[in-house]
């Protein structure tokens, strides 16, 4: 058995450790369910007591206590009638639930610890006693089945290990983690803010956080240029037959906003849930919130004839989609209902294709070594035989997905290949990236299609004169613009790049009388497209200091009689190490625009031998 599936298997027997305790302490709590996970484990709950902090105190003794006993973990296998008595007389009616879901002439398994019992199916370990070290994390609300129509309950989090000192090295991630939290950082950083009146899951982009969104698009635009990208723009909403013909309505309905009806659909007879299925049915017209930017690309694309010597066609834009969410799993900026992709879709000939995927990778890579993402991984996303979700040929199939192997391999990198990750119209390669703390994040995509240009009707003159159905690549290497800046956040812990900086330098006059300088100071290098700002706060310099610290300001120009006098600036800088202590004015625009062209790393990421690229 692998390691891996050893450690699940030890923290699903300390979930159930988990919820034994809590009964002991809480015996009218009723009990959902509790898996195991990547990091750990937990276990939902229900009840008139609201769990708190130290409640998680009392939980652990009573864990440790049944972790001493040594309780062995007994399996036994039921009628289903036995297992709903049990339930039932234990009051226990979200089992009764869960029982209800398992299908006629299947196994009803339960598995008791000392007097508590849950219905599983396993499987645990021999005994409690083989738990090795465990802690309760938090406690966070999570609705019924994941549905927000339903209760909403009460989720304790843990994790265990097999060894202490792998528990303390998880827990002082789990801390430097925190530290990091793209959620936290964002509003003392002033980057973006999430207000309920606006919607759950929809960013606004505050003006620090649009300026480092605008220097990604700026680097990524030039580097689109140079690839002979062309950029198109595409409107929020269309029609719903356009997505109908695609395939994302239906394929995407469960994660899409409702379809918004025509005027003349609209009847006051109707009720609400009825116009729902006349828009699904196609029996009235209707308009979508874009899932994707794909089809109007396409639209573009069909927008005039075209020949083989138009061939590729690159069309590229940062275009914002939505998806409906529960609200459960929305997080900060990394799961939204409104995100902007740096989107671009390739028509081209089927011997242009492994070239163009090529040229893809080389974009990611490109990106991945300037932000020191230099440790990732690829996941190459195949059909699930067995799955309907998927339309098209099977011989074409079969080549997107063999032109994609091949690409992958000349990246020299490790990568698996996974069943059922494609999208319905092709199968894909994913980039999941290792930040600086050893935590993955799949960002970047590329996609092979030849689907969706046949059910357009897309065609193209060949050599030969006569039509052809280019083949379609959908490319996106930030993958969601909020998701890689949150990211980005949390890699660098707020202390970026200084070319990414919101604010690049920030001047700080020692009095009132020096605040005339500070403001030529500032003029200047803004005229040099250097970010920069004046704290005209009439308090002590330590308290400007403090401040520019707070919002993690890569540099900070002192300005006093000295410096007033000789044209200079006194420096201080939390990327910089060497920095001199004083400089001139003039040579400090210099070395800051030579720090801004080279994308220079901070250095705490130099000592890796990374740089700027």
């Amino acid at each position: 058995m692998e390691k891996d599936s050893e450690l699940l298997i030890l923290r699903h027997s300390a979930a159930h450790v988990l919820a034994a305790a809590v009964l002991r302490l809480f015996p009218s709590m009723k009990i959902d369910i509790g898996p195991p996970t990547d990091g750990g484990f937990y276990y939902d709950f229900d009840g008139d007591h609201t769990f708190v902090s130290d409640d998680l105190v009392a939980i652990e003794a009573v864990m440790g206590e049944i972790i001493g006993s040594d309780l062995p973990f007994l399996r036994r296998e039921v009628e289903r009638s036995e297992a709903e008595k049990i339930f039932r007389e234990a009051g226990q009616h979200y089992k009764l639930e869960r029982l209800a879901d398992i299908p006629d002439g299947e196994t009803v398994s339960l598995y008791s610890l000392g007097d508590f019992v849950d219905l599983c199916r396993g499987p645990h370990l021999r005994s409690s006693g083989s738990i090795g070290a465990f802690r309760l994390l938090s406690i966070a609300g999570a609705y019924y089945r994941g549905n927000e129509a339903n209760r909403q309950m009460q989720r304790i989090y843990g994790t265990a290990f097999r060894r202490t000192e792998e528990l303390e090295a998880y827990v002082t991630a789990m801390d430097e983690a925190k530290r990091r939290d793209h959620r936290r950082l964002g509003k003392e950083l002033q980057l973006f803010a999430i207000d309920n009146s606006v919607g759950q899951g929809l960013i606004l982009w505050l003006p620090r956080g649009t300026a480092m969104r605008m220097e990604l698009q700026q680097f990524i635009g030039k580097e689109l240029t140079r690839q002979g990208y062309e950029q198109v723009m595409t409107p929020h909403v269309a029609r719903l037959d356009l997505f109908r013909t695609s395939g994302h309505f239906p394929y995407y309905r469960d994660s899409q906003f409702e379809p918004i009806a025509d005027r003349e659909c609209l009847d006051p007879k109707l009720t609400y849930g009825e116009l729902s299925n006349a828009l699904e049915a196609g029996e009235c017209n209707g308009f979508l919130l874009k899932p994707m930017n794909c089809p109007g690309h396409i639209k573009i694309f069909a927008n005039g004839q075209k020949s083989y010597r138009d061939l590729p066609c690159r069309l590229a834009e940062f275009g914002t989609v939505y998806r409906w969410e529960q609200s459960g799993e929305l997080s900060g900026m990394a799961r939204v209902r409104g995100f902007t992709q740096d989107d671009a879709h390739i028509f081209c000939e089927e011997e242009q294709l492994e070239g163009e995927i090529l040229g893809c990778i080389s974009l990611v890579k490109k990106i991945f070594e300037t932000l020191a993402m230099g440790e990732y991984r690829v996941r190459i996303g195949l059909r699930d035989g067995q799955s309907r979700k998927y339309i098209g040929d099977d011989a074409l199939w079969e080549k997107a997905e063999n032109a994609l192997r091949r690409a992958v391999r000349t990246l020299g990198v490790k990568h698996t290949e996974e069943a059922g990750e494609a999208a319905f119209y092709g199968p894909k390669i994913d980039f999941v990236v290792k930040d600086v703390i050893g935590r993955e994040w799949q960002l970047g995509t590329v996609q092979v299609d030849y689907n969706l240009p046949k059910r357009f009707q897309l065609s193209y003159v060949g050599a030969d004169g006569k039509d052809h159905v280019p083949v379609m690549i959908h490319r996106a290497p930030f993958g969601s613009l909020e998701r890689f800046c949150g990211v980005l956040i949390e890699h660098f812990a707020g202390d970026f790049p200084l070319w990414l900086a919101p604010e690049q330098v920030r001047i700080l006059p020692v009095g009132d009388d020096f605040l005339h300088y500070g403001e030529e100071l500032c003029a200047t290098l803004r005229e040099r497209d250097i970010r920069a700002t004046v704290d005209r706060h009439g308090d002590t310099l330590g308290a400007k200091i403090r401040r520019a610290e707070l919002f993690r300001v890569p540099f900070a120009a002192i300005v006093g009689a000295k410096e007033m006098e000789a044209k200079r600036v006194s420096l201080r800088s939390r990327i910089r190490k060497n920095v001199p202590s004083a400089m001139a004015a003039s040579e400090f625009a210099s070395f800051l625009e030579e720090d801004i062209r080279s994308r220079r790393l901070p250095d705490a990421f130099l000592g890796n031998g990374a740089d700027g690229a």
